[in-house]
């Protein structure tokens, strides 16, 4: 009993963790109909990002966080605008084309301005633990169960009890529809985009303080956050909460049974399970 409920708490730090890596990019998924392929190099950036305003201005890392989204989202922004908005009219392989030169060129910047060594978020919070019913287990775990908690929530209330929410939701719909009423699709979908890459960068700071990061480390992040999104349902927001926590504790399961070189092989061999029983996700139409 004692080791099941280990595997829980522990399964449910490393779900919450996925949760608030792949909700953004479930959100753009959902919605523009776009697998970023950049996603992990948002995430990525976001951390160095903010150990750069901790370096400079001496910050809190949380304080440095909230005052790297605004960049973060108005990069995001522009790249959605200027770049891939016109590629969305010809194909959907131009797209994805164009986010994975996005992700090599962030590489690439990120390796020239930060150097190839694995860096982390310095903080107290990755080395500390809260004991939970008997078992300890790091702050930085409890701390990604809340904000995957929150951000999902969040992130529904937007997108059902607001005006962005239901422009969002028309556009996902029908665009031509939508702009029709009167909608401004390009604008809505820039912004999607930009919360999309907002939603990461609040998730980089699990990740920066919990893990190492290095400018190759968006891959990682990108294959998890999409086995998430898949099993979850594209584009559902209550589906990658779900999908997250179970693909967390299944890992953290067959770590216990077959050992931690078995995780990738858990995780993915999930995927195809879900894939074949059911193709579309098991939340394929709960999306936003």
């Amino acid at each position: 009993m004692e080791k099941m409920l280990s595997l829980l708490i522990e399964g449910l730090g490393t779900g919450g963790l996925y949760v608030v890596v792949a909700l953004g990019l479930s959100l753009v998924a959902g919605v523009m109909r776009l697998l970023n392929l950049a996603h992990g190099e948002f995430l990525v950036g976001s951390v160095y990002l903010i150990m750069t305003m901790m370096a400079l201005l001496g910050l809190d890392p949380f304080l440095a966080m909230i005052l790297a989204l605004p960049v973060v989202f108005a990069a995001a922004y522009l790249i959605q605008r200027s770049l891939l908005q016109h590629l969305m009219s010809h194909s959907a392989e131009a797209v994805l084309v164009a986010t994975f030169g996005i992700s090599i060129a962030f590489q690439a910047i990120f390796q020239i301005v930060y150097g190839s060594n694995a860096v982390a978020i310095t903080s107290l919070l990755g080395l500390t633990g809260v004991d939970i019913l008997g078992h300890t287990t790091r702050w930085v775990s409890v701390i990604a169960v809340l904000l995957a908690a929150g951000l999902t929530l969040g992130t529904h209330v937007l997108l059902t009890r607001t005006t962005f929410g239901r422009s969002l939701r028309a556009a996902a719909e029908d665009a031509m529809a939508a702009q029709s009423l009167g909608v401004d699709v390009r604008h809505v979908f820039a912004l999607c985009f930009g919360l999309g890459a907002v939603l990461t960068s609040v998730g980089a700071i699990v990740v920066g303080i919990g893990f190492s990061v290095e400018p190759t480390s968006g891959l990682l992040w990108l294959l998890r956050g999409v086995a998430v999104v898949v099993i979850g349902g594209m584009g559902s927001v209550w589906g990658t909460l779900i999908a997250g926590c179970g693909v967390g504790i299944a890992e953290e399961a067959g770590v216990v049974i077959f050992g931690p070189e078995y995780r990738d092989i858990v995780v993915f061999g999930l995927l195809v399970l879900v894939l074949v029983a059911r193709p579309n996700g098991l939340f394929a139409k709960g999306a936003i």
